[in-house]
């Protein structure tokens, strides 16, 4: 069977299960004797062995499977999980990371070497089941309650033979549940369930190691009974044993005089019970098929999700913003021919096409937790690795964004965290010297703010000197001592964005303080969107990432310089305003204004752009104020056409490093217009 065509599901169900099995065992690290986590652990990497296996990546449904086998010493209680066991699940797990990988680059794993780690999870695991010893037929009849003595008499009298079976699976077996599943419904067509050891629930979630236990009452021989569940692929043994009437009532008597004896100690009559057989108690386990075909229905009627390629999402978005484009040329032409009967119409398609575009936009959303997920392990590791103690608050994780810009996001966030634990959270020592906590805490949280979302990384380590950033500053010439003596403390700190520039004293293998933080402000900007720092001495970091909530169709403030028509995302755009001319003054041979009694630097747009522009006949000027970061600056053009809704177009390879263009879009009167990086002609300023 050519599973190829199965190949990209399993890649995501894949990593799903990876990721979920991270946060699992993040929490295991946490408290090793939590059961729930252990049997959830036990059972996603069940799920993830099942899918390897079936997909033909032996390799990885070895390791799964190894992985159960360490986990199953736990769950029985005869091995506590310590430091070495984590670590080397940790491992694991990072190797099945790594396996995922290679089957997504090359189709297979079948390269990679996983025997050592294998057998270090099965050298604890197998010494833990030696400790535990085997199950018996004898073990099981002892988690016999008295009720259920009671009913192997009653099945005894109806003229039953009760047959205790111990099943016990192959340690190949990659599909426990489904061999269970099986032996319980051969048994089923041979007579009645009494009982399963574990629960028929347990069968169902492979809560359970190799064997279990089933009574059966059944008028067929012993043998017939035994082969029959034998012929079951992976079944590797069955010990079978009658249970005879007198031995259910001998294990009654002595549990009812036990009882007794508790009885005449404690104080106050004894209860007696009066005891009933349902007509159903011979087969309560004749529901697991039904149970088992039930819940799965419940699961397809409950599930609404579908995966989409997100090529496919990209090839929608573009053909919505081909129909923005032509409803905007519409609806400018109906304009120009007066056409006051496609008034209506166009409105109503205006409706439609919004409506349509909005659906979209909400399709390529995904919540930012699809990133954040990625930190607490990194936190772990690296936390270790420099030997501090972190905390990690993670917020907004629901916040949503353009699966394109969270894609795009997530190694400058890595660098901000790595920065962050590397130089802005002190050592225990320093943070106890400065009267802190000994564990540092590191802050990421997502929020909306306008048509926005900003994503903030604090910490409250020891914050970033402006003195120092300044003498350092001078020491590489990039300010002169007057320069530094003129900044503020905050403008010290934006310096930290310049590129090359650094504080730290070394470079290590995970970060330096400032290394690499221009190509973050580039990444970001990149994206549309804005880094900001803020840093107080001794009290912590704050860095703050403004980003768009698509990439893809934006709203637009259309201005005029020349003969030109240009697009100025609204992200950046503060106000638009009128500036007479007698109102702009020069200062340090800079034009400026006085806007609500703050000075504001004007910047004309032409000469950025090299339009020649004749000004000499304006008493006014249109003036576009744009924010970045804690900044702002006037921008002089033309003329102010309007808002608008416009489809970002790319300037293909060859001119999409021309700085100061963002791309392009097709306007209604199918003109194109060059959309402006205004951030980049203010550092060109600056």
């Amino acid at each position: 069977m050519d599973m190829s065509q199965y190949l990209g599901a399993f890649l995501d169900e894949a990593g799903d299960n990876l990721q979920r099995l991270d946060d699992l065992l993040l929490a295991l690290e946490k408290d090793a004797t939590d059961l729930d986590v252990i049997n959830e652990i036990f059972r996603s990497a069940h799920t993830l062995k099942g899918m390897s296996a079936t997909m033909g990546f032996e390799k990885m449904a070895g390791l799964t499977h190894a992985l159960e086998d360490r986990l199953d010493a736990a769950r029985k209680g005869t091995h506590h999980l310590d430091e070495f066991d984590m670590n080397l699940m940790f491992s694991s797990l990072d190797t099945m990371q790594s396996m995922v990988d290679s089957i997504r680059a090359g189709g297979s794993d079948a390269h990679l070497d996983v025997s050592e780690l294998v057998a270090s999870l099965r050298n604890m695991s197998a010494e833990a089941e030696a400790k535990s010893g085997p199950k018996s037929a004898a073990a099981g009849e002892r988690a016999l309650s008295r009720e259920e003595k009671q009913w192997i008499g009653d099945a005894n009298n109806m003229g039953l033979s009760v047959f205790s079976l111990c099943v016990t699976l192959s340690e190949s077996c990659l599909l426990k549940a489904a061999r269970a599943y099986m032996v319980v419904n051969r048994l089923e067509e041979m007579g009645d369930i009494i009982k399963t050891e574990p629960s028929v629930e347990a069968l169902e979630n492979e809560d359970f190691a190799l064997d279990f236990l089933i009574y059966l009452g059944s008028q067929k021989e012993m043998e017939e009974i035994r082969n029959a569940v034998l012929r079951i692929s992976d079944v590797a043994s069955v010990e079978i044993e009658e249970l005879k009437q007198d031995q259910a009532e001998a294990l009654q008597a002595a549990e009812t005089k036990e009882e007794k004896g508790k009885a005449a100690a404690a104080p106050g009559p004894a209860k007696t019970e009066e005891k009933t057989v349902p007509a159903a108690v011979l087969a309560p386990a004749d529901k697991l098929a039904p149970k088992t075909a039930a819940a799965k229905a419940e699961s397809k009627k409950t599930s609404q999700t579908v995966r989409v390629d997100i090529g496919r999402l990209d090839k929608l978005m573009s053909l919505v913003g081909e129909l923005v484009i032509g409803r905007a040329r519409v609806e400018r032409l109906a304009q120009e021919a007066r056409l006051r009967e496609f008034d209506e119409p166009l409105s109503h398609l205006g409706r439609i096409s919004g409506d349509i575009q909005e659906l979209v936009t909400k399709l390529r959303m995904v919540p930012v937790s699809f990133t954040f997920d990625r930190f607490p392990r990194l936190i772990r590791d690296m936390s270790k690795t420099l030997d501090k103690e972190v905390e990690l608050v993670l917020e907004g994780q629901d916040t949503e964004l353009d699966r394109t810009v969270i894609d795009e996001i997530g190694d400058p966030m890595v660098h901000l965290i790595r920065n962050s634990l590397d130089h802005g959270l002190e050592k225990r020592e320093e943070r106890r010297a400065a009267g802190k906590p000994e564990k540092g805490t590191l802050r990421i949280s997502a929020y909306q703010e306008g048509s926005g979302v900003i994503i903030e990384v604090a910490d409250d380590g020891q914050g970033m000197d402006p003195e120092k950033i300044k003498k350092k500053a001078i020491e590489r010439g990039i300010l002169t001592e007057e320069d530094a003596a003129a900044i503020s403390d905050e403008e010290a700190i934006q310096i930290c964005l310049l590129p090359g520039f650094s504080m730290a004293k070394e470079v290590t293998d995970i970060s330096g303080r400032g290394v690499g933080m221009d190509a973050v402000k580039s990444k970001v900007e990149g994206l549309g969107g804005q880094l900001d720092l803020v840093s107080k001495v001794g009290q912590g970091t704050n860095v703050y990432v403004r980003l768009p909530l698509t990439l893809a169709i934006v709203l637009s403030l259309l201005i005029k310089v020349g003969d030109e028509t240009y697009a100025i995302s609204l992200e950046n755009v503060e106000e638009t305003i009128l500036v007479k001319r007698e109102n702009v003054k020069t200062i340090h041979g800079t034009p400026a204004t006085v806007l609500r009694g703050e000075v504001l630097s004007l910047s004309d747009l032409g000469d950025v752009l090299g339009t020649a522009v004749d000004e000499a006949h304006r008493d006014e000027y249109p003036v576009v104020v744009v924010k970045i970061g804690k900044s702002k600056i006037g921008f002089i053009v033309d003329e102010l056409i309007g808002q608008q809704e416009i489809v970002i177009k790319s300037l293909g390879r060859f001119l999409s490093k021309i700085k100061g263009i963002a791309g392009a879009t097709i306007l209604g009167d199918g003109n194109v217009a060059l959309i402006l990086d205004v951030a980049s002609f203010y550092s060109t300023k600056g």
